[in-house]
């Protein structure tokens, strides 16, 4: 596999994933991945889980966050940890953005 060390966000477009929510992929490599979500208000991300570890950093908005039945408002400039496997959705409150990294890889994004 290539390793593309440069990802520029002007070349990369966002994915309409329906319902209020895009989604583009930035660097990425076997073990890591960045990922950047754009909600509208309103939107939600239905709770899901994965066999990847994930950080959650909220560039923009506010969302009420639920992390293995524990619900949290967070902000710009929040950040969530989610484990493997732990179930986990939000709720955008004010229109945003999170950036989101995984390890290893989400293969399923590309």
């Amino acid at each position: 596999m290539d390793i593309r060390h440069y990802v520029f966000s002007k070349d990369v477009s966002y994915q309409d994933l329906g319902n209020g929510v895009k989604r583009r992929v930035l660097a990425w490599h076997d073990n890591l991945m960045i990922v950047e979500h754009e909600f509208d208000q309103g939107a939600v991300g239905t709770p899901h889980r994965h066999p990847h570890e994930q950080i959650t950093y909220v560039l923009e908005g506010e969302f009420d966050f639920t992390i293995a039945g524990e619900t949290k408002r967070v902000a710009a400039g929040d950040s969530m940890y989610k484990e493997p496997d732990v179930l986990h959705g939000a709720v955008c409150v004010k229109k945003g953005k999170l950036l989101d990294i995984f390890t290893p890889c989400r293969k399923d994004f590309l």
